[in-house]
């Protein structure tokens, strides 16, 4: 949150001030957007009440993938696979769709 303070004063500082804190145990986090998904592996996850509106904080290893839908679209109609293998494979192939296809079709 804030660099230099300790932890447990400023839960107890946001708790004086009506923000409740809850910490959520996850494996891993997810961001879909458009031009691909945002994963967040060794998350800690914070969800915060303040006021009726909740909000998370995630920190952790934040690593990019640089595919979108339609690329696991086109990677699952070339190889014949499915959606979810596709996936997978683009994950492998850090978003090489060619790579990706190839990988597929060589199972």
């Amino acid at each position: 949150m804030i660099p230099n303070i300790d932890p447990r004063l400023m839960k107890a500082a946001m708790k004086k001030m009506g923000i409740k804190q809850e910490e959520i145990a996850a494996d891993e986090v997810v961001i879909k957007t458009s031009k691909g998904d945002i994963v967040i592996r060794n998350p800690s996850v914070v969800k915060m009440n303040m006021m009726g509106r909740e909000s998370f904080e995630i920190t952790g290893d934040i690593q990019e993938m640089g595919f979108s839908e339609e690329d696991v679209k086109t990677v699952a109609e070339q190889a014949n696979v499915s959606d979810e293998k596709a996936k997978e494979a683009l994950k492998q192939a850090n978003g090489d769709l060619a790579e990706a296809i190839l990988a597929l079709k060589h199972e």
